[in-house]
């Protein structure tokens, strides 16, 4: 027996629901990618418009022992991740030795920044003067006028507060870094510089450079030394040395120390007084380590001005005798000599120690030793990286040379500098191998370099770097510009979908209307009995 099932009613129903309801989808679908062509076009037409390459403006007074140093940074106004993209376009070395000096006659430090300054106004476009920062960081040669005359210390920084006062920047102030902040600001420059932090991707986009291993670094001083390299994110916070940085959305557990009175100056100072200490004669001394037929005189008040040489200071010290010390030029007693001025027997038996006792873990990575270990070695005639050899025959065959000699091998000759290479040379010896434990496998991973690019490896970069995370950014980010090979598959992408979706809408138009089923059409079942 057959049963006649005529479906036609239902099915209409429910194909015309489907259509109305793929149809409005498919407009939807269509509007919102013509938006977004129409909106990612504009952008990009007007992207200069939108985005201006406005430039912030920022100054470092990098204030040493010896001299003092400006710097002039700039960065976009639009930031990455709240710290700005910054480089160095200025620097200029100020005349006279370091605002440390002027201790007993502070009134005069603001005759030092006069000639600089005047190049800095000129580097800056003078509608931005105003909103230019500028910040003076003090290093170990303020921290030692401090400790030996704090009022002499507050009123160098008060007299140069009042200069500051009369240019037309925004001065932030003069401030007396500690030595960690100076370590960690260097250790910042060096990595920074070296693209450890930022890279340009295939198409100029800022990113994090990834799997990038970051470098150490070790700066020497006039007055201090510091060491910073990066370790295990489990070291604990509360271990003495051990503190963590945020740049560029990532945190970084380093190590850094700074050794006071262990700058190159304030170390060859001690080593004079343990010289005259040790002599037969009080005022003709014997030094290994000047170059042979050197003689020089000073007074007592030259080498003992410094708390770094007081405790050495003789009973019968007069400010104004005189001592005179004569050259030997002799190497292997100049290197037995320094060996005493780091007292290694502190960290007997530990092997996480340097040198008097202080905790360092063990050196791990490449390094970048800059400042006074660059200008050591190159006047070694040595630069980048080389073996500890290498660095031992160049320290012999210079400390070797008589004075006379000095001149020819010096591209640079400065008598104050000169007669002390050789010295500075066994220092760093002691200190990087003997102290910080480098051996000849790992000395080659130093790379004693003195800037990257057009900007100087010093811990000013780092400072600047850390204060952009203080300093607004131009006008909010309402788009960000779109590089050309993205915008190419974004366009084709979203012109694809809305082709698609014009074609259907089309299709769907033009079908004729459902026809009615005939009255002879008939779906069949059979309905078995």
């Amino acid at each position: 027996m057959f049963t006649v099932l005529n479906r036609q009613p239902c099915e209409q129903t429910g194909f015309k629901a489907l259509s109305r309801t793929t149809a409005i989808i498919a407009l939807v679908v269509l509007l919102v990618s013509v938006v977004v062509l129409v909106a990612i076009t504009l952008i990009q037409i007007h992207q200069k418009e939108v985005l201006p390459p406005g430039l912030k403006y920022g100054i470092v007074l990098d204030a040493g022992s010896s001299r003092t140093t400006v710097y002039v940074y700039q960065w976009p106004a639009e930031k990455e991740n709240n710290t700005g993209v910054v480089s160095q376009t200025f620097r200029c070395s100020m005349r006279g030795s370091g605002i440390s000096s002027y201790g007993n006659n502070p009134q005069d430090v603001s005759k030092a920044f006069e000639d600089c300054m005047q190049e800095v106004k000129e580097q800056i476009p003078a509608h931005l003067h105003g909103s230019t920062r500028i910040h003076l960081g003090a290093t170990a040669g303020m921290r030692l006028l401090r400790l030996q005359n704090e009022t002499a210390a507050n009123e160098v920084l008060a007299s140069i507060q009042n200069y500051f006062k009369s240019q037309p920047f925004d001065f932030r102030g003069a401030q007396i870094i500690s030595g960690q902040e100076e370590g960690v600001y260097g250790w910042i420059t060096a990595n920074y510089l070296m693209g450890n932090f930022l890279e340009k991707n295939l198409w100029r986009m800022w990113v994090h450079p990834h799997g990038v291993e970051t470098t150490g670094a070790l700066d020497l001083g006039g007055a201090s030394t510091q060491i910073s390299f990066a370790v295990e994110e489990k070291a604990g916070l509360n271990t003495s040395g051990i503190t963590q940085v945020s740049l560029y959305g990532y945190v970084y557990t380093l190590y850094t120390h700074s050794f006071q009175c262990y700058g190159r100056n304030e170390a060859e100072k001690k080593f004079l007084a343990m010289l005259l200490q040790n002599s037969p004669t009080k005022s003709n001394v014997i030094n290994p380590c000047y170059p042979r037929d050197y003689i020089t005189t000073f007074t007592m008040s030259r080498l003992f001005d410094s708390l770094c040489t007081l405790d050495l200071k003789p009973a019968s010290y007069n400010p104004n005798n005189s001592i005179t010390f004569k050259g030997t030029g002799d190497p292997l007693l100049c290197r037995e000599k320094v060996a005493s001025l780091f007292y290694f027997e502190a960290c007997h038996g530990r092997e996480a120690c340097s040198f008097n006792g202080v905790y360092q873990p063990k050196i791990k990575g490449p390094f970048v030793a800059f400042a006074g270990f660059y200008y050591t070695a190159s006047a070694l005639n040595l630069s980048g990286s080389f073996s500890l050899d290498t660095f031992n025959s160049s320290t012999w065959n210079f400390c070797s040379q008589n004075w006379s000699q000095l001149p020819l091998l010096l591209p640079r000759f400065e008598e104050e500098y000169a007669r002390s290479y050789c010295f500075s040379a066994h220092y760093i010896y002691h200190l990087l191998v003997s102290g910080y434990k480098f051996t000849e496998e790992t000395w080659p991973q130093v790379h004693f370099k003195k800037e990257v690019g057009n900007s100087s490896i010093a811990w000013s970069l780092g400072y600047m770097l850390n204060l952009t995370n203080q300093i607004p950014a131009g006008s909010p980010l309402v788009y960000l510009p779109i590089q050309p090979p993205v915008f190419v598959g974004i366009l084709a992408a979203f012109a694809a979908v809305a082709l698609l979706c014009l074609a259907f809408l089309v299709y769907l138009c033009a079908m004729p209307r459902i026809r009615k089923p005939s009255q002879h059409s008939f779906d069949y079942a059979v309905d078995s009995e």
